[in-house]
């Protein structure tokens, strides 16, 4: 699935260090970075995606790739393990460029080599971040939206909620594994409902796979009248499932939907 991405205007691999740490619920983990070296990024709101690149497990330190275009990965690709980082993708939960500081909040999946980092991230560790972009660009004469993610969306809903306009109408869907992952103090536009979605108070057992009870729930839902901008993330079959749901039984446009398959069921990432 390859959505349509603004991309940044200039983008440099960057160099940061972990300033902190935060747990905001059982599922998640919000590692602070930081450095001078984030000068070179240019914050564009909304769920502004980068590569991180973190060490493996036994490496004294983090070998970033020295080209700052396409050709890192296969830069990455050609070194030996023992010598290469993970990488990763996730989005920026918040820039604070003032301060030279950025947050990214991490779904802690089983034993996944990015949950097993942030858990045991340090102060002082190091930790790379490369710029990707943005896929959440709705057009302007958009009545309404409809914004729906699993937990690994989490962060990036969050992220355009916190960054929207006080115009903004939306129905919202955010599944998180847990009640207690529920966020009860986000603040949100007038225009806007959340309907938090814990896996744990499912009824049906098939809704305990990522993804099916908000795939599930949204085809139920009595939705807003009128044209409206669909953007959802998360596991691959939630966004291939409910782009096909809105094209095929509501008669959505293809263009008004961006649908980004963060991860797969039962697969772990390359890298």
């Amino acid at each position: 699935m390859l959505p349509k991405i603004r991309t940044p205007e200039t983008r440099k691999m960057i160099t940061l260090e972990v300033l902190a740490k935060a747990e905001p619920s059982p599922s998640f983990v919000t590692i602070t970075l930081g450095g001078p070296e984030l000068e070179k990024l240019r914050p564009m709101g909304y769920d502004q995606a980068v590569r991180l690149f973190f060490p493996r497990a036994g490496q004294d330190g983090l070998r970033m790739p020295s080209f700052s275009n396409e050709a890192w990965m296969a830069e990455l690709l050609m070194l030996p393990k023992a010598r290469r980082p993970w990488v990763r993708n996730l989005t920026i939960r918040r820039a604070r460029p003032e301060l030279n500081e950025v947050d990214i909040e991490f779904t802690l999946h089983g034993d996944g080599p990015a949950s097993v980092w942030a858990q045991r991230a340090r102060p002082g560790d190091p930790a790379g971040i490369f710029d990707i972009g943005m896929s959440y660009l709705p057009p302007p004469e958009v009545p309404w939206q409809l914004l729906v993610g699993d937990e690994s969306a989490l962060p990036a809903i969050l992220a355009i909620l916190e960054h929207a306009p006080a115009t903004l109408v939306a129905e919202v869907f955010l599944e998180v594994p847990e009640t207690a992952d529920i966020r009860p103090d986000i603040v949100v536009p007038e225009g806007v409902r959340v309907h938090w979605l814990a896996r744990d108070l499912a009824r049906d057992a098939a809704d305990a796979r990522p993804g099916t009870l908000a795939l599930e729930t949204v085809r139920r839902a009595p939705l807003r009248p009128g044209r409206c901008y669909t953007w959802v993330a998360g596991e691959a079959k939630l966004a291939t499932g409910l782009r096909r749901h809105l094209v095929n039984d509501r008669g959505t446009a293809k263009s008004d939907i961006a649908f980004i398959g963060y991860w797969r069921h039962g697969r772990s990432s390359p890298g």
